[in-house]
C-alpha cells in the first residue's frame, strides 16, 4: 500500500473511531511505528487530524465535547477494566462521590449488591443506575442539567458540594497532560469538578490512556490533587513515571 492510500485509510479510521493510535496502525498496515508517525504528521499538516499522545484524533474534534452516548462506546473494554479495578477503592462502609462520566458510570453499574454506601452524584444517568440499589443511600445533587453530559452544574450543585466531606471521590476528566493539568471543554463542568475535589478526603481519577496528552478549554485541577490514577495498559511506563512524579499513584488495569 502506498503512503497516500494508507493515509486515506488512517483518516477514515480516525473519523469512524474518534481516535487512532500509532501501535495499532503499525500492526494493521504491517509498517513501523515511525512510518505511522510520518503519516500522522502529514495528515496533521494537512489539517485533517490533530496529533495527540500516542496517536491522533480527527481535526475539529479536539475541543468538541462528545455526547455521553458516544463516550460510552469509546474505549469500552478499557473502561470496563478500569471500573473493575476501581471497585478495590470503595470503602467498606462510608461515603463516595461519583463524578459525571462514562467510566464512573461503569463503576456505578458494577457496585456489588452487598455494598453499604452513601453515594452523592450530580450525574443523572449514574443516579438512575443506583436508584434501586438496596445498599446505597443515594443523594442526587441538583442544578441546571447540561444536555451533552446529563450532569447538573451551576450554583445549586456548587453550593451542595461545598457542604460535603466524603471519603472517596471518583473523578473523571476529558484531558490529562504530562505536566499534570486536568481539563474539560466546559467552564460550568470545570467549576463543579473543582468543588468535587474539595469535597473528598481521597481523590481517585478514572481515565483511559487516550486522555493523556489532551488539554481542553477549561482547567479544573492538577495531578498533585489526585491520590490515585486508574487507567489502562495503554499508558507507557515512562508516562506512568512522569505522573507518579506528581505524587499520584498509578494503577494500569
Amino acid at each position: 500500500m502506498y503512503a497516500p492510500e494508507r493515509q486515506q485509510e488512517i483518516l477514515r479510521l480516525a473519523r469512524e473511531g474518534g481516535r487512532v493510535d500509532v501501535l495499532s496502525l503499525a500492526e494493521r498496515f504491517e509498517v513501523t511505528a515511525e512510518t505511522v508517525r510520518r503519516d500522522l504528521k502529514a495528515l496533521d499538516q494537512a489539517g485533517l487530524v490533530r496529533r495527540v499522545h500516542g496517536g491522533a484524533i480527527p481535526a475539529g474534534r479536539f475541543d468538541l465535547e462528545p455526547d455521553l452516548s458516544e463516550r460510552e462506546s469509546t474505549a469500552a473494554d478499557q473502561k470496563s477494566r478500569i471500573a473493575q479495578a476501581a471497585l478495590e477503592e470503595l470503602p467498606g462502609e462510608g461515603s463516595v462521590i461519583f463524578d459525571a462520566g462514562s467510566t464512573t458510570g461503569r463503576l456505578a453499574g458494577e457496585l456489588p449488591l452487598d455494598a453499604k454506601l452513601t453515594v452523592v452524584t450530580h450525574a443523572l444517568p449514574l443516579a438512575a443506575r443506583l436508584a434501586d440499589h438496596p445498599g446505597v443511600d443515594l443523594h442526587l445533587v441538583g442544578g441546571r442539567v447540561r444536555h451533552r453530559t446529563r450532569a447538573a452544574v451551576d450554583a445549586w450543585a456548587l453550593r451542595t458540594y461545598q457542604e460535603i466531606n466524603a471519603d472517596v471521590l471518583f473523578l473523571a476528566t476529558n484531558g490529562l497532560t504530562a505536566s499534570g493539568i486536568l481539563s474539560t471543554p466546559d467552564l460550568a463542568e470545570a467549576a463543579v469538578k473543582r468543588a468535587l475535589i474539595g469535597a473528598a478526603r481521597r481523590v481517585v481519577l478514572l481515565a483511559d490512556s487516550s486522555k493523556l496528552g489532551q488539554e481542553h478549554f477549561a482547567r479544573f485541577g492538577h495531578l498533585d490533587q489526585v491520590d490515585l490514577l486508574i487507567t489502562d495498559t495503554g499508558l507507557s511506563k515512562d508516562d506512568a513515571r512522569v505522573i507518579e512524579a506528581h505524587g499520584t499513584e498509578v494503577v494500569c488495569a
